[in-house]
């Protein structure tokens, strides 16, 4: 059964409200697509960005919530352009034009039914680089088996093992059990990674951003997806995470070397072999890209 905007199910909050009609449930969006910025963009994972960029598609609005939000600046819906699906399609072209090497939708979620259409009407207009489905995890299960056939690539993040953290810094105690189903349902989907010329046409990259003094979670999430799916997967271990003002310890402050450190050497003693990392210097406000509407 497709899906729709009318008692809206598309992540895991299951808000069921109508979209629709106006109505705007926790991504505080409604029916109308909302997107900040398109752009190639630099800062993915080396498969991703490659040397030309991957073409980010950034929306407005998001299920999630985190309280440390690094883009809070559309997460909360507030910012971005109103769209049509043919305009979001046109975006598609345009920027595989400009050499993307792959169209990235970014916080997604909330907007699929529509992006599924401008998919389709990209598609009969000869896009033809992969589709980066690049998400929180916090996805409805029905809403990704929507999906099979379009998505080449799945980005999914691992916010959180504990559900008292899920709780305490998104709001959703049931997250580490939605994207643990998630993530399986996306693997199911594309079970085996392809690269061709360093560049990923196909597959899995489960991202883990490490929080201040959230090592030993790190860990679990990390064991966790190498035990689950081995080598079958790209696990991405990022420490990018920049604090923003007001934060209460630990979260007012960077990752420091030893705690990342700590976690690559146990991504060694795992021995995860796919697998990215980052260098410091990655975590500051520089790497943020500026929501102000280009190239919609």
């Amino acid at each position: 059964m497709a899906l729709s905007y009318e008692n809206c199910a598309l992540c895991a909050r299951r808000c069921g409200i109508n979209r629709a009609f106006g109505q705007t449930g926790f991504c505080k969006t409604t029916d109308k697509v909302t997107v900040a910025r398109a752009a190639l963009h630099n800062w993915e994972e080396p498969v991703i960005s490659g040397t030309r960029g991957s073409g980010a598609i950034f929306f407005s609005g998001c299920s999630l919530g985190c309280v440390f939000c690094q883009n809070r600046e559309i997460s909360r819906g507030e910012n971005g352009t109103l769209i049509s699906k043919e305009r979001l399609a046109e975006i598609m072209l345009e920027l595989r034009n400009q050499g993307a090497h792959n169209i990235n939708l970014v916080t997604p979620t909330h907007f699929v039914p529509s992006i599924k259409e401008a998919l389709i009407i990209a598609k009969a207009r000869g896009l033809d680089i992969p589709i980066v489905y690049n998400t929180s995890s916090y996805d409805s299960v029905e809403t990704l088996k929507e999906l099979e056939g379009f998505v080449d690539i799945y980005l999914p993040d691992f916010k959180y093992y504990s559900e008292r953290t899920a709780k305490k810094l998104s709001l959703a105690e049931d997250y580490p059990n939605v994207a643990r189903c998630a993530i399986a349902e996306m693997v199911r989907q594309r079970s085996l990674p392809q690269i061709r010329d360093g560049i990923m046409l196909s597959g899995v990259i489960a991202r883990i951003l490490l929080l201040p003094h959230h090592v030993a979670e790190a860990k679990l999430s990390l064991k966790y997806l190498y035990e689950t799916y081995g080598d079958s997967i790209y696990i991405s271990l990022m420490n990018q995470y920049t604090p923003i003002p007001n934060m209460p310890p630990p979260l007012d402050r960077q990752v420091t070397r030893s705690e990342y450190f700590d976690l690559l050497g146990y991504a060694e003693k795992l021995g995860i072999k796919n697998g990215f990392i980052q260098d410091f210097g990655t975590a500051a406000e520089a790497f943020i890209p500026e929501f102000d509407n280009t190239g919609v």
